[in-house]
Protein backbone atom coordinates (compact mmCIF):
# COMPACT_ATOMS: atom_id res chain seq x y z
CA UNK A 1 0.00 0.00 0.00
CA UNK A 2 1.32 3.19 -0.84
CA UNK A 3 1.03 7.10 0.57
CA UNK A 4 -0.05 9.86 -1.86
CA UNK A 5 -0.99 13.22 -0.64
CA UNK A 6 -2.87 15.95 -2.24
CA UNK A 7 -3.28 19.53 -1.97
CA UNK A 8 -1.10 21.94 0.18
CA UNK A 9 -2.07 24.09 3.16
CA UNK A 10 -0.23 26.64 4.85
CA UNK A 11 0.26 24.99 8.16
CA UNK A 12 1.84 21.45 7.98
CA UNK A 13 -0.56 19.07 7.04
CA UNK A 14 -1.78 17.37 3.92
CA UNK A 15 -5.96 18.37 2.98
CA UNK A 16 -6.52 14.74 1.71
CA UNK A 17 -4.30 11.58 2.04
CA UNK A 18 -5.26 8.23 0.49
CA UNK A 19 -4.00 4.69 2.66
CA UNK A 20 -5.21 2.20 0.03
CA UNK A 21 -8.87 2.24 -0.48
CA UNK A 22 -9.23 5.33 2.23
CA UNK A 23 -8.95 8.75 2.15
CA UNK A 24 -8.75 11.32 5.20
CA UNK A 25 -9.31 14.66 5.21
CA UNK A 26 -7.68 16.81 7.40
CA UNK A 27 -9.93 18.84 9.81
CA UNK A 28 -11.72 21.45 7.73
CA UNK A 29 -12.27 25.21 9.39
CA UNK A 30 -14.65 27.75 7.61
CA UNK A 31 -12.20 29.59 5.79
CA UNK A 32 -13.04 30.99 2.23
CA UNK A 33 -10.64 30.56 -0.64
CA UNK A 34 -8.93 33.94 0.73
CA UNK A 35 -8.09 32.41 3.88
CA UNK A 36 -10.65 34.41 6.33
CA UNK A 37 -12.87 33.30 8.38
CA UNK A 38 -16.27 33.53 6.94
CA UNK A 39 -18.94 35.67 8.64
CA UNK A 40 -22.09 34.68 10.63
CA UNK A 41 -22.81 31.93 12.91
CA UNK A 42 -23.06 28.52 13.02
CA UNK A 43 -24.92 27.89 10.12
CA UNK A 44 -22.69 29.82 7.73
CA UNK A 45 -19.79 28.35 9.46
CA UNK A 46 -21.26 25.19 8.78
CA UNK A 47 -21.77 25.34 5.04
CA UNK A 48 -18.32 26.56 4.34
CA UNK A 49 -16.92 23.76 6.42
CA UNK A 50 -19.03 21.57 4.52
CA UNK A 51 -17.67 23.01 1.06
CA UNK A 52 -14.24 22.72 2.10
CA UNK A 53 -14.71 18.92 2.70
CA UNK A 54 -16.12 18.59 -0.52
CA UNK A 55 -12.91 20.13 -2.22
CA UNK A 56 -10.47 18.42 0.21
CA UNK A 57 -12.06 15.00 -1.27
CA UNK A 58 -12.31 16.09 -4.85
CA UNK A 59 -8.09 16.96 -4.64
CA UNK A 60 -8.12 12.56 -4.12
CA UNK A 61 -11.05 11.85 -6.66
CA UNK A 62 -13.58 11.23 -3.91
CA UNK A 63 -17.07 13.12 -3.43
CA UNK A 64 -19.40 13.37 -0.33
CA UNK A 65 -21.37 9.98 -1.46
CA UNK A 66 -17.77 8.33 -0.50
CA UNK A 67 -17.59 9.84 2.75
CA UNK A 68 -17.83 6.28 5.64
CA UNK A 69 -17.20 8.86 8.63
CA UNK A 70 -16.88 12.25 9.72
CA UNK A 71 -15.93 13.32 13.28
CA UNK A 72 -17.42 16.59 14.34
CA UNK A 73 -15.82 19.62 16.60
CA UNK A 74 -18.49 22.41 17.80
CA UNK A 75 -17.41 25.19 20.40
CA UNK A 76 -20.93 25.18 21.60
CA UNK A 77 -22.73 22.27 21.74
CA UNK A 78 -26.14 24.30 22.05
CA UNK A 79 -25.60 24.77 18.16
CA UNK A 80 -25.98 21.44 17.34
CA UNK A 81 -29.56 21.73 15.69
CA UNK A 82 -28.58 24.26 13.65
CA UNK A 83 -25.50 22.62 12.69
CA UNK A 84 -27.09 18.90 11.95
CA UNK A 85 -30.02 21.17 9.85
CA UNK A 86 -26.68 21.94 7.37
CA UNK A 87 -24.55 19.17 7.90
CA UNK A 88 -27.95 16.99 7.02
CA UNK A 89 -28.53 18.61 3.56
CA UNK A 90 -24.60 17.38 2.57
CA UNK A 91 -25.65 13.83 3.41
CA UNK A 92 -29.55 13.63 2.51
CA UNK A 93 -29.67 9.74 1.90
CA UNK A 94 -27.36 7.43 3.63
CA UNK A 95 -25.08 9.68 5.64
CA UNK A 96 -22.08 8.45 6.95
CA UNK A 97 -21.27 7.18 10.93
CA UNK A 98 -20.68 10.05 12.94
CA UNK A 99 -18.57 11.73 15.99
CA UNK A 100 -20.18 15.09 17.57
CA UNK A 101 -18.35 16.39 20.73
CA UNK A 102 -17.87 19.89 22.09
CA UNK A 103 -14.64 21.29 22.16
CA UNK A 104 -12.64 24.18 22.24
CA UNK A 105 -10.92 24.99 19.10
CA UNK A 106 -7.54 26.07 17.89
CA UNK A 107 -8.81 29.55 16.30
CA UNK A 108 -11.67 31.65 17.00
CA UNK A 109 -14.21 29.84 14.92
CA UNK A 110 -17.71 27.38 15.72
CA UNK A 111 -17.15 24.48 14.06
CA UNK A 112 -14.19 22.41 12.44
CA UNK A 113 -14.93 18.61 10.46
CA UNK A 114 -12.86 15.76 9.44
CA UNK A 115 -14.15 12.87 7.30
CA UNK A 116 -12.36 9.40 6.06
CA UNK A 117 -13.89 8.10 2.78
CA UNK A 118 -13.56 4.93 1.23
CA UNK A 119 -13.23 4.77 -2.84
CA UNK A 120 -11.35 1.43 -3.62
CA UNK A 121 -8.87 1.85 -6.40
Amino acid sequence: MTKQCFGTSHVPLSPAVRAGDFVYISGQVPVGADGVVVKGGITEQTGQVMENVKAALALAGCTLDDVVKTTVWLEDARDFGPFNAVYGKYFPKDPPARTTVESRLMIDIKIEVEAVAYKPL
